[in-house]
């Protein structure tokens, strides 16, 4: 079984930020991408971000591009998202999974198995 735990949630003002963790359990974690979710009040669940398992390649939505950043250091079983220039619209509970395929667009909850259980993020006006 693995788990998944985010933390570096928080309240920020606009233009602030703050730099997520998610630390897994488990020896297998650099054999797997990770990815980056997060979800507001009342609205879908969304991707945020992904980092491939091998290369390092990186993934982004289109509304974080140039604010976020993920990387991961497998050697401490962690991925991370630094996110700067917060903005209000930013804030949701943000969740770390372990994509479960190597097909895909990395963008599909569906491509995920295990899911943290999210860090509150919020961004005051």
């Amino acid at each position: 079984q693995v788990q998944l735990v985010e933390s570096g949630g928080g309240l920020v003002q606009a233009g602030g930020s703050l730099r997520l963790s998610c630390a897994a359990s488990g020896r297998t974690f650099s054999t797997y991408a990770m990815g980056w979710f997060r979800q507001a009040p009342g609205k879908e669940r969304e991707f945020v971000s992904a980092i491939s398992r091998s290369d390092g390649s990186t993934y982004y939505a289109g509304f974080v591009k140039g604010r976020f950043t993920i990387s991961r250091d497998n050697a401490k079983n962690t991925v991370y998202l630094q996110m700067n220039s917060l903005k209000p619209e930013d804030t949701a509970v943000y969740y770390c999974a372990r994509r479960r395929f190597d097909s895909g667009t990395y963008q599909s909850s569906a491509e995920y198995d295990y899911w943290g259980q999210g860090t509150q993020v919020t961004v005051s006006s």
